[in-house]
């Protein structure tokens, strides 16, 4: 049963009330719905817990993805955390908030760094205070004061942030719109979300973003690392 994945639609919603649909044979539980990110390209899993009626807590250990077309989730509680839950349950769903939105306000900075550095991306990962993008770059001497300066014209544009999907169909046939090399857009429901920053980049992703660019804050390009012939490692951080 698809879990109705709340953050697609608002990455700003904290919590919500949800039923328990299933409990896997390792203990994990899914819910008809969840304001929690299960972890996937290159963003880590929501931090947080479920609160039952008794007031009970739930602690998570992770938040993963049980289907290849990553349309259900399981909330894997952490060791000892476990609460005797039963299908039909109604739990409250909580996100650790600033965790959450340190991530989105990086997601998006990457995606700045993308268009800023127009390469196929072939990993990436993304953090509290830290995150980075690997480029398939032919050349080094890239420069980490220009690039942190182009991001910090991005930032102060305010662009606004938005998401829209499109078809299957529709991407298969604009594969230029697909950057990263190493991790693909989940397929196979039928739709692919987008996110775009308007005037600056447009991009399949699945990842929580601030709703405009003003809202990232201060951003320093910290290190570019040469990881081989042709990939170049640009780490960024929060200010």
């Amino acid at each position: 049963m698809a879990t109705d994945c709340l953050f697609r639609e608002d990455s700003y919603i904290k919590e919500c009330d949800a039923k328990v649909s299933a409990i896997r044979p390792d203990g994990s539980i899914v819910l008809d719905r969840t304001v929690f990110y299960a972890a996937s390209g290159g963003q880590p899993a929501d931090r947080g817990a479920l609160t039952a009626k008794s007031g009970e807590t739930i602690a998570l250990a992770n938040v993963i993805f049980i289907d290849q077309s990553k349309t259900e989730i399981a909330h894997v509680p952490a060791p000892g955390a476990a609460l005797p839950v039963v299908v039909g349950d109604t739990l409250q769903a909580a996100i650790d908030w600033n965790v959450r939105h340190a991530r989105m306000r990086m997601h998006t900075a990457l995606h700045l760094l993308s268009a800023i550095l127009p390469y196929p991306v072939t990993g990436g990962s993304v953090g509290e205070a830290e995150s980075r993008l690997d480029f398939d770059i032919p050349e080094a001497g890239l420069d980490k004061d220009a690039i942190t300066a182009k991001l910090a014209e991005m930032i102060a544009a305010n662009s606004a942030v938005t998401s829209r999907w499109i078809t299957d169909a529709e991407l298969e046939a604009n594969p230029a719109l697909i950057k990263t090399m190493s991790v693909k857009p989940p397929m196979g429901t039928g739709q692919v979300r987008l996110i775009e920053i308007a005037g600056l980049d447009l991009q399949p992703c699945g990842g929580t973003h601030v709703r405009s660019t003003g809202e990232i804050g201060a951003v320093r390009v910290t290190q570019v690392e040469k990881k081989g012939k042709l990939n170049r490692r640009v780490r960024i951080a929060l200010v």
